[in-house]
C-alpha cells in the first residue's frame, strides 16, 4: 500500500484537528501563554528603543495607577 502526498496531508490534518478537539483546554492555555510571551517580547523591544525613565518617574506612574 502506498500513500501519496495528498492523502498523507489529509490524514495529518485530521489527526491534528482531532488532537485539538480532544485537548482543547491544553491548547487554549498554550496559546494564551504564547500570546503573553509575544506581548512581553514586544514590550521589551519597545522599551529598549525608548529613553530610560528615572526612578521618580516610575514611582509616580505606579502611584497614579493605584
Amino acid at each position: 500500500m502506498t500513500v501519496d502526498e495528498q492523502q498523507l496531508k489529509m490524514v495529518v490534518k485530521e489527526a491534528m484537528w482531532e488532537l485539538v478537539q480532544e485537548k482543547r483546554e491544553e491548547f487554549s492555555d498554550l496559546f494564551g501563554e504564547l500570546i503573553e510571551d509575544m506581548a512581553l517580547a514586544r514590550a521589551i523591544r519597545e522599551g529598549e528603543a525608548s529613553e530610560p525613565a528615572s526612578l521618580d518617574e516610575v514611582l509616580a506612574l505606579l502611584d497614579a495607577a493605584s
